[in-house]
């Protein structure tokens, strides 16, 4: 039987959970042939769910703007072997510290700076950028102005660093994907009658201090949400069909309608997630998030 691919990376705000909401608001059946398009794919849990799911896709495009990310995409798609032979050798030598030592420690940071020198080959920044992802607090994606990923360790013993079975199949259904590093309205040319896009956009914080979309060093600001939401009108005016998630910020602030008022000519949907990330674990629990749509009711 094969190995349905998943995700290769811990994703804060993963979509994972919400697969079923959106399968629900999905306007293409198994067999059907159409064009998908990620304008921020992330750890990619709706594209590979996509590419698991549906087998006559015609053409599939995937878009983010962090390039270290992308290059890890690429990566897979193209050296795969190679990538898993230094991912296994990192497994070894991280699993050769079996307690939380400052010889571990030493080892994690030692990674951690050679991926922030970028230095390396592309092969070998992928696979740091998956041990890191593998290695540090609570597998956070966070970098800084000055595109440092800055992360401490993570508590995990003998983490998985190198899924092998996992990355060939990764591997394999990214050989019909198209993969392109820039910003989310580069991807409008992909745009026609017969595409669904699905955007997951860095979310707008429920507060100060909650906010996990330092995934580049530019910020997405109230400002980009506005121009992600015309971007929004401009796919539905081309007559694409798009899916777009969020924060509910009704959620911090009941009076807040920042996405009622600015969404209102399209369907909002609310649906519950699980907030994984936290320092605090007390704050973990179900919190609301938005799927909004131009899709109509099936």
């Amino acid at each position: 039987m094969e190995i349905q691919a998943k995700p290769f990376l811990k994703w804060a705000g993963g979509k994972t959970q919400l697969l079923k909401d959106i399968e629900d608001k999905f306007p293409y059946k198994q067999n059907d042939t159409f064009n998908y398009v990620e304008p921020f794919v992330g750890s990619g849990a709706v594209l590979f769910w996509v590419l698991n799911s549906f087998p006559n896709l015609r053409n599939v495009v995937i878009n983010d703007i962090n390039q270290d990310l992308v290059g890890a995409y690429k990566v897979i798609k193209n050296n795969v072997h190679d990538l898993i032979l230094i991912l296994k050798k990192y497994e070894y030598e991280y699993h050769l510290f079996t307690e939380i030592t400052e010889e571990k420690k030493q080892y994690y940071y030692n990674k951690r700076h050679e991926f922030n020198s970028r230095d390396s080959d592309r092969i070998t920044q992928a696979a740091l950028l998956i041990f890191l992802n593998r290695t540090c607090f609570n597998g956070l994606y966070r970098v800084n102005k000055k595109n440092e990923f800055n992360v401490p360790i993570g508590s995990y013993k003998k983490p998985m660093i190198c899924d092998e079975a996992n990355l060939l199949a990764v591997s394999k259904k990214l050989q019909k994907v198209e993969i392109v590093t820039g910003d989310f309205e580069a991807t409008i040319s992909c745009a026609d009658t017969n595409t669904i896009f699905y955007l997951d956009p860095p979310y707008k914080p429920l507060s100060e201090t909650s906010s996990f979309n330092s995934y580049a060093k530019e910020v997405f600001c109230d400002g980009e949400q506005v121009r992600l939401k015309r971007f929004c009108d401009d796919l539905n005016a081309l007559n694409a069909k798009w899916i777009l998630s969020n924060s509910d910020v009704k959620d911090s602030d009941i009076a807040s309608d920042f996405f009622d008022e600015l969404y209102s000519s399209y369907k909002i949907l609310r649906v519950s997630a699980r907030r994984s990330i936290n320092s605090n674990a007390t704050k973990r629990g179900f919190l609301s998030e938005l799927l909004i749509t131009n899709v109509e009711d099936l």
